[in-house]
């Protein structure tokens, strides 16, 4: 990260919006070469994260054949239009955020006992 000052490194607080956030972004590679971003709800549990879909389409066949996947959450904090001439000074505006990206392998859950496990107490 180029911010490192900006950096969220505390596990609970990265937990914290993992558990805040209700959409993320997945992204796989696609078989045509290119990147694949898929929006999805999902459930952060157990150190996990889980979603649901459709048991065919174009993210899962991407999973399928290569299982490397980014997963990417944000939540807006602040957006700041500074009011300056757009012409002359187009980046007047900042949007102030938190994120999460995290890095991994994507497996198919099977077992309807573990698919019931996060939405169980």
């Amino acid at each position: 990260m180029r911010r490192k000052h900006e950096e969220i490194a505390d596990q609970e607080e990265i937990e914290k919006l993992l558990n805040r956030c209700r959409i993320g972004r997945l992204a796989t590679f696609g078989q045509d070469g290119y990147p694949y971003i898929t929006p999805l709800n999902y459930v952060y549990w157990q150190g996990a994260i889980y979603f649901h879909c459709a048991r065919k389409g174009e993210k899962l066949d991407n999973i399928d054949v290569d299982d490397r996947v980014c997963f990417e959450v944000d939540l807006p904090l602040a957006y700041l239009d500074t009011g300056f001439d757009r012409e002359a000074s187009p980046c007047s505006v900042s949007q102030f955020y938190k994120s999460v990206i995290i890095k991994g392998r994507a497996e198919r859950v099977n077992e309807r006992r573990e698919k019931l496990g996060p939405s169980m107490p």
